[in-house]
């Protein structure tokens, strides 16, 4: 099975499916090690582990496909939903990027309908005019077909143009092809619940992390309201960025680190320095 078939077969299972972000290939590693059987690449992740800034559509297209490839390495059997932002331009740049993550071994993509590049500003989200968005998705949905990715399309545009012109915009979605649905910055539950009737059964993804101007449900509500899918993008980056802060006030007070560091022997088990070893062992010389 194609990772995408892969993806379609899990997500046709009951149950909501929480999905970590990852961003390289540590943080694919133990998203896996963990136990989580999907992974969501994410741009403002990515955006904050190579330019330790905000994700404000600097990252580019070479940069987001370089880290899918790290984490596919580090986590080969993880499905990843990988973030292809507004697909780096137009229709043409879509299919370009959607076909360029299938062959490196997406399962499914995200395709979003925001303007770019974008105001000089961090608020707002000024959205393509409604025909735009679809043949950006009408572009992903027919580049899918060369390698089954799954096409994951996200509207933005709750914020600057209400939530009947985001609802429309998923039900011209589903009438396009593409897979999975998702309406950024809902308001509260009622537009999650519209934004889920207008996916017409196909699954439903959302950004359960604290922090935004949106309805955060949940996981167990987020099924209730009838999403599939659930990640959370600060889940793993937030406690890392405390970690990392933790370890160098440790050492600007002469200590060699946190209190919270592992123990040598955990960390050289988590990174596998023992299963180098055993894979190593056919190729080394004898004395």
């Amino acid at each position: 099975m194609s990772p995408g078939e892969k993806m379609r077969a899990y997500l046709a299972q009951p149950g909501f499916v929480v999905m970590p972000a990852a961003w390289d290939g540590l943080s694919a590693k133990l998203a896996s090690t963990a136990g989580f059987k999907t992974a969501f690449l994410s741009g403002s992740c990515v955006a904050a582990s190579r330019l330790g800034g905000p994700d404000l559509d600097l990252i580019s297209f070479g940069e987001m496909l370089e880290s899918l490839v790290m984490v596919r390495n580090a986590a080969p059997e993880t499905m990843v939903l990988a973030d292809g932002d507004h697909g780096y331009g137009n229709a043409m740049n879509v299919q370009r990027t959607v076909a360029s993550y299938g062959r490196a071994g997406a399962a499914a993509v995200l395709i979003e309908d925001k303007i770019t590049p974008r105001a000089l500003t961090a608020a707002g989200k000024p959205c393509l005019p409604f025909e735009q968005a679809r043949m950006k998705i009408r572009a992903a949905v027919a580049a899918a077909k060369e390698s089954g990715i799954l096409v994951m399309a996200r509207t933005d545009c709750r914020p600057t143009a209400g939530i009947d012109e985001a609802v429309a915009r998923i039900e011209m979605y589903v009438q396009e092809g593409a897979d999975i649905l998702f309406l950024d910055s809902p308001a509260d539950e009622a537009e999650i619940r519209r934004a889920v009737a207008a996916a017409a059964g196909r699954p439903s993804f959302a950004v359960l992390s604290p922090g935004a101007p949106r309805e955060i449900p949940t996981q167990k509500r987020a099924a209730e309201l009838g999403l599939k899918i659930g990640t959370y993008p600060t889940g793993m980056l937030s406690p890392a960025i405390a970690g990392m802060q933790a370890g160098l006030a440790a050492i600007s007070a002469g200590n060699a680190e946190a209190p919270s560091a592992l123990a040598p022997k955990v960390f050289r088990e988590v990174l596998g320095y023992d299963d180098y070893d055993q894979r190593a062992k056919p190729y080394v010389l004898k004395d």
